[in-house]
């Protein structure tokens, strides 16, 4: 992995100013982070305290909503989003520890398999410390959805998260002391990329999970290989949006702006590429043109504001030479791209383009932020060629009134989810992940919960 010094720090991207400074994390901090770890993982291992885990993960969920706004706050600050999303991120934290407490006991069931020739059963076994690496865009969904059923499984775990959102993560990890949990359960770390190299090869570390770029997460793959350690990956995508010729058109000029807006555009599953019927393309453009000419940018702890700023300087600064380069390459603007002098915040006007063609650098290029790329097609095979022709594979949409065959398209998209007749959600009953250059493995639900799963045979013969 790259050798980067990183500096852990809260700058307000709505007013530009350094709140908080954390300084880094020292050797020997590190190593006592991963002794404690392995201590409590160890007395897991051996020991059954899965009621008591349960339990803090009950109060770890009347905790996040007794402080709902407060700890949304700390987010808005961090990385701009609008305090209202941020709250419903709580939220829906919130809810992972209801399904995981729910569900906990029958994940973890012996699993008994049925044999002619003995008798035989999986154990549901921790399988160590993990460390966990995760963005900034949800700073609290994006632990909890790793931290939550780990916890409950007996994985202790080290996290690394985002360099731009220090306050966030250390108020997640305080809130799971304060719920209860012993020491060494959540340890934060501000690490930078060589430390993180090291811990994972660290023989007390079992696995490594992360969500974020993709040359992140062929950093850290790397390393976990090197080492034989499992690892599950979240690598960001760009989902196709596929608008059926059945599709309902009110429906949809409710929905397909907010599947792009939505967190300023800085979601890994949002819709980036809008497949239309070639015919309707113009009025598509329209739809999307009226709904980005109401956005209200402002402070995102106001709540009539609409479109919050960007997460960064520097993630706004390359969103606009992402966009200058397609436009330079024979990209046509159809909406957007000016400055926002106005304010002082980094706020990026929301952006339409059309005719992106595959030789256009940004074809194959996920663009971080409110830019809504439009397609045109004949042939619903066409559509469907296009949505695959594509190096990510996270998720996508299909739009279209029958909704039997809206399955059938959505099958043969190359995804590891599709919505219909919807934006993109996050459930923690249903699986999250992709394929190809998205990652592999899944996080939420029974499939997530069971990733570091020491899936253990015990076999009897008769």
């Amino acid at each position: 992995m790259e050798e980067i010094i990183m500096t852990y720090q809260t700058i307000n991207p709505y007013s530009n100013e350094v709140e908080k400074t954390f300084e880094n994390t020292s050797a020997a901090e590190v190593e006592q982070a991963i002794v404690s770890a392995r201590q409590l993982y160890l007395k897991w291992r051996t020991g059954d305290d899965l009621a008591a885990r349960k339990a803090v993960i009950v109060k770890l969920g009347q905790l996040l909503r007794e402080r709902r706004t407060s700890l949304a706050e700390l987010m808005t600050r961090d990385m701009g989003k609008l305090i209202g999303e941020a709250e419903g991120e709580v939220d829906l934290c919130a809810s992972f520890c209801d399904y995981y407490v729910e569900h906990a006991d029958e994940f973890l069931a012996p699993q008994p398999i049925y044999t002619n020739s003995g008798n035989a059963h999986i154990l549901k076994q921790a399988l160590g410390v993990l460390m966990a690496v995760e963005p900034w865009n949800f700073p609290f969904y994006q632990i909890a959805r790793v931290f939550i059923p780990n916890f409950l499984v007996g994985n202790p775990m080290l996290l690394k998260d985002a360099s731009n959102c220090p306050t966030s993560a250390q108020a997640f990890a305080d809130l799971v002391l304060e719920a209860g949990a012993p020491k060494g359960a959540l340890t934060n770390l501000f690490v930078d990329y060589d430390q993180v190299a090291a811990i994972i090869a660290d023989s007390r570390i079992a696995g490594v999970c992360l969500t974020g770029s993709e040359r992140g997460g062929r950093s850290v793959a790397t390393e976990a290989a090197k080492s034989l350690k499992k690892s599950t990956l979240e690598l960001g995508g760009n989902d196709a949006f596929i608008v059926l010729e059945d599709a309902d058109w009110d429906q949809l000029a409710q929905i397909a702006p907010q599947a792009r807006l939505y967190n300023a555009g800085q979601v890994c599953t949002s819709s980036k590429r809008f497949i239309v019927p070639e015919a309707r393309v113009d009025e598509f453009v329209e739809i999307l043109k009226a709904a980005f000419k109401q956005v209200k940018m402002g402070d995102p702890m106001d709540r009539s504001t609409t479109l919050a700023p960007m997460c960064s300087k520097k993630a706004k600064e390359k969103l606009t030479k992402q966009v200058q380069t397609a436009i330079d390459n024979g990209a046509k603007l159809e909406y957007g791209f000016e400055p926002v002098t106005e304010l002082a915040g980094q706020f990026f006007m929301p952006t339409i383009l059309t005719g992106i063609t595959e030789d256009n650098p940004l074809f194959d290029q996920e663009m971080f932020g409110p830019v809504a790329v439009v397609y045109g097609y004949q042939t619903e095979s066409e559509a469907i060629a296009l949505a695959n022709n594509s190096s990510y594979g996270l998720g996508n949409t299909v739009f279209g009134s029958d909704i039997a065959h809206a399955r059938e398209v959505a099958a043969q998209v190359e995804s590891g989810m599709s919505w219909l007749n919807a934006g993109w959600a996050s459930l923690p009953e249903i699986p999250f992940g992709g394929v190809k250059n998205s990652g592999y493995g899944r996080e939420l639900s029974e499939i997530g919960f069971t990733e570091f799963v020491n899936q253990h045979l015990v076999y009897e013969v008769e």
